[in-house]
């Protein structure tokens, strides 16, 4: 989830969005100006006191009619990412649902975000959750829908107003989104999508005082600037950043699955995926095994057609990032083996196996967001942590062994934020979200995301 890019097509005001697939021209879309954006977060101030005015349970009806009218727009929204995403409509399909399910999540917490009534002497003491005013959400290219969703729907849940900027190059769903939530009922200026330049909307997410919040997903590089340039007006955020993850294999595992299952935790949307098992860590013992399983279940992957319910990978998401991660597979890399891809137009990328001589490659160590993975073998169980560790990410990563032992210490002992055991599940919208080191800061979704668009309020009423 990784990284603004800035267009090389920019014409002026303006970006042409271009379809991944066929390198054809969607549509020209109007940035948004520095005057519009403060506009648009002044409605979101006055948008934001009646809504946080209005009873919990009005605010939850709001929610589900937004997450109603989503439901009834799933096809369209699917369509969208697919033309400006190069997402395969199966797994485009599944996201617009999934900004369903984390409306129909969210909605339930208005009404359930409660204060604490906490015993002193002289009187009595109460807490209250309130909410921040303005957030500012910025998503980036890889999933739009889905994660604009993990910032605007526990946001709005809290009692806030969103101002949402997507990423310059896939704006499309977003856009729509907030027509829908206005079709649902909720008020003018409360959700509003602005898209635009990160150094024109995005920066000035974080130096309007009206912004009382920032939630960032994107590179490492730019989180920090993000972070840097919040701490002036001590403004909080959240960040969710790079990573390099880490699919631990081991001797005693079901190697056959795990071999089976591995491809689809680096190569699915084209490995530009935050959570991606980029480096497959296989005990030395069994790694050639591994290796001889792993081929075909590559080779197998399908890549094109995008309408077709049986596509499992689509194309990069444009020329520029294309080209960055080609730069990591020149002529003489060591490439194991490699899957098929169509021969363009298009962003298409073959998924790929490198065998790297070292493990301080750059293909090791830097996150190539794309459909290239690294193997490597390790000899023991501090060995394979060791491995896992060094990294300056930690953000997701599997863990295969039939030793449950052997997976709880394993699982204390990577540093990082999502862990699957035998499993490549990394997000689910009940569950914690968010990574250690340079992966991030703070945590999305599960059910205490709402309070973390919160302010805690402390009164102490005396009865002397």
């Amino acid at each position: 989830m990784n990284g603004i890019p800035t267009s090389s097509i920019r014409e002026g005001g303006s970006i042409h969005l271009v379809n991944p697939a066929d390198e054809t021209v969607i549509r020209e879309l109007a940035h948004s100006t520095l005057a519009e954006v403060d506009d648009a977060i002044l409605h979101a101030v006055s948008a934001q006191k009646a809504w946080a005015a209005l009873p919990p349970a009005e605010r939850a009806a709001g929610l589900r009619r937004f997450a109603a009218a989503v439901a009834g727009a799933v096809e369209e929204l699917a369509l969208l990412e697919v033309m400006n995403s190069g997402h395969p409509i199966a797994q485009a399909r599944w996201e617009a649902g999934h900004v369903r399910d984390v409306l129909t999540y969210y909605s339930a917490a208005p009404e359930r975000m409660i204060g604490k009534t906490i015993p002193v002497d002289g009187g009595i003491d109460v807490t209250f959750l309130e909410p921040l005013g303005v957030v500012g959400v910025i998503v980036p290219w890889n999933f739009p829908m889905t994660i604009a969703a993990w910032g605007f729907a526990p946001a709005l849940a809290a009692g806030n107003a969103v101002v949402l900027k997507p990423a310059e190059w896939t704006p499309l769903t977003a856009i729509r989104l907030a027509e829908l939530a206005l079709e649902a009922g909720l008020p003018e200026g409360l959700f509003q999508t602005l898209p635009g330049r990160g150094d024109v909307v995005g920066e000035r997410f974080v130096t309007n005082e009206n912004v009382r919040k920032v939630v960032f997903t994107g590179s490492t590089a730019t989180g920090k600037k993000v972070m840097a340039g919040c701490a002036h007006q001590v403004k909080a955020v959240t960040l969710e950043l790079g990573g390099k993850s880490a699919n631990v294999v081991f001797a005693d595992s079901d190697l056959e699955k795990a071999a089976a299952t591995a491809p689809y935790a680096v190569f699915e949307n084209a490995g530009q995926d935050c959570c991606a098992r980029s480096r497959i860590l296989v005990e030395r013992s069994v790694f050639d095994r591994f290796m001889e399983l792993l081929e075909p279940a590559v080779k197998g992957v399908t890549v094109g057609d995008l309408y077709d319910e049986s596509t499992e990978m689509g194309p990069l998401v444009a020329k520029a990032h294309f080209d960055k991660v080609a730069s990591y597979v020149p002529d003489d890399s060591q490439v194991a083996f490699r899957g098929s891809a169509p021969a363009g137009p298009g962003f298409w990328f073959p998924p790929t196996v490198l065998l790297p001589g070292s493990r301080t490659d750059r293909v090791v160590t830097d996150e190539i967001f794309g459909p290239v993975v690294s193997v490597l073998p390790f000899d023991d169980e501090s060995d394979a942590i060791a491995l896992a560790n060094d990294s300056v990410y930690g953000l997701s990563g599997s863990i295969w062994t039939r030793d449950i032992g052997r997976a709880l210490r394993v699982s204390r002992g990577i540093e990082s934020g999502n862990l699957s055991v035998n499993s490549h599940s990394s997000v689910r919208y009940s569950t914690p979200f968010g990574g250690f080191k340079q992966s991030g800061l703070g945590r999305e979704l599960g059910p205490d995301a709402a309070s973390a668009f919160t302010e805690t309020k402390n009164v102490f009423i005396s009865t002397d």
